[in-house]
């Protein structure tokens, strides 16, 4: 019996690395490979071992897979994605800020490079399967023939919101191995595979931008007549004073406004057009939906009934949010969501993904938000 063949995309964590490790214990033939996505030669901070960041894919991280690769004895191989990754995630990221919407670069990067650019790699190498380190899971239900995203177990770790856009097509050919694992028993395999990386620790930041300082980061790399000047101005009208960039500030900001009120204050709208940055006290903050842009349906078209009626899901808009109860409307014209309650920080630009229970519905960039 031939054995079916896997590419797994190998960051040089311990997930990922796990991930390669379990299938080749499964009976799989595994290729791993690391995408090659930013020039870390560029930003003299990320270079210096001084200073170096927590990212996720840096020089290091490429040796510490390639090593684990060599510990597997599968073929590891390095492919450069950077000009894809800078148009898709980095260029994105930058023009998100100017128009004063918060993005998302983690599930630009899935939707674009993982599961689209690294999935046509795996099929020229005649892979069945793309494989990841996601703690998500994957189920297929015989009653529909359809593929259903899951919640990982592990709810500290869960991943399912990044992988909202997966169509059913990317469903069938992806795997995620630790989707029914927490992360202490990955780690306890790690230990037990031999992994030089079994202990290695998380990666929180973004992995181009060092520090957090995205702003400095934007300032230094969009054109000067881009960048949006304009007025801080009080919910009540009271203009509060200047600011240079509205790429500075995203809704529920509440540090380095610049300004002292006798209470504290948040940012709670941004102007692109005219460039005024709003901010209030908390009350201000409070929403009661919002709309959708690039809605997706992890079932697609067969999940016409969400057009015909109005459900009641949960909703994650941002990914270390806890789940809001509401109503999905569906239109013609468009695609809205309204919280059972009104909730606070709902920000233009973040994704907002949709779960009943466990299963991921679908999910969309919020657009439009309602007072």
């Amino acid at each position: 019996m031939t054995k079916k063949k896997v590419l797994v995309a190998m960051s040089g964590g311990v997930d990922s690395s796990v991930s390669a490790a379990l299938l080749v214990e499964q009976g799989f033939e595994v290729i791993g490979v690391t995408m090659q996505l930013w020039d870390y030669s560029k930003n003299e901070q990320s270079c210096d071992p001084n200073k170096k960041f927590d990212t996720c894919c840096s020089l290091d991280d490429v040796a510490d897979a390639r090593m684990v690769a060599h510990r597997l004895q599968i073929p590891f191989y390095v492919f450069d994605y950077q000009d894809s990754f800078k148009e898709n995630v980095v260029d994105y990221f930058v023009d998100e800020y100017i128009k004063g919407r918060t993005p998302n670069p983690c599930v630009a990067c899935n939707t674009f490079l993982k599961f689209d650019l690294l999935l046509e790699r795996a099929q020229r190498l005649g892979c069945d399967f793309v494989a990841t380190g996601h703690y998500a899971q994957i189920d297929y239900c015989q009653d529909t023939q359809m593929y259903i995203l899951r919640k990982g177990v592990d709810a500290q770790k869960d991943q399912s919101y990044f992988l909202y856009s997966l169509t059913q097509e990317r469903l069938s050919k992806t795997l995620f191995p630790l989707g029914h694992m927490t992360k202490p028993e990955v780690r306890v395999l790690a230990e037990k595979y031999g992994l030089v990386n079994a202990q290695k620790k998380e990666s929180m930041e973004i992995c181009f931008i060092p520090n957090h300082d995205y702003a400095k980061f934007i300032t230094n790399t969009e054109k000067k007549q881009n960048i949006i000047a304009g007025f801080l101005v009080h919910e009540d009208g009271t203009e509060l004073g200047k600011h240079d960039g509205i790429h500075n500030f995203t809704v529920g900001q509440r540090k380095g406004l610049g300004v002292a009120t006798g209470l504290p204050i948040y940012v709670t709208r941004i102007d692109p057009v005219t460039g005024t940055v709003y901010v209030g006290e908390e009350k201000h903050l409070y929403r009661s939906g919002f709309s959708f842009q690039k809605f997706h349906l992890v079932k697609g078209k067969n999940d016409s009934h969400l057009a015909e009626n109005e459900k009641q899901y949960d909703v994650k808009i941002r990914y270390r949010s806890k789940p809001y109860a509401g109503i999905l409307k569906c239109t013609h014209e468009t695609t809205a969501f309204f919280f059972n309650e009104p909730q606070k920080s709902v920000t233009p630009g973040q994704v907002a993904v949709l779960y009943k229970g466990d299963e991921v519905i679908g999910g969309g960039f919020i657009n439009e938000i309602f007072s």
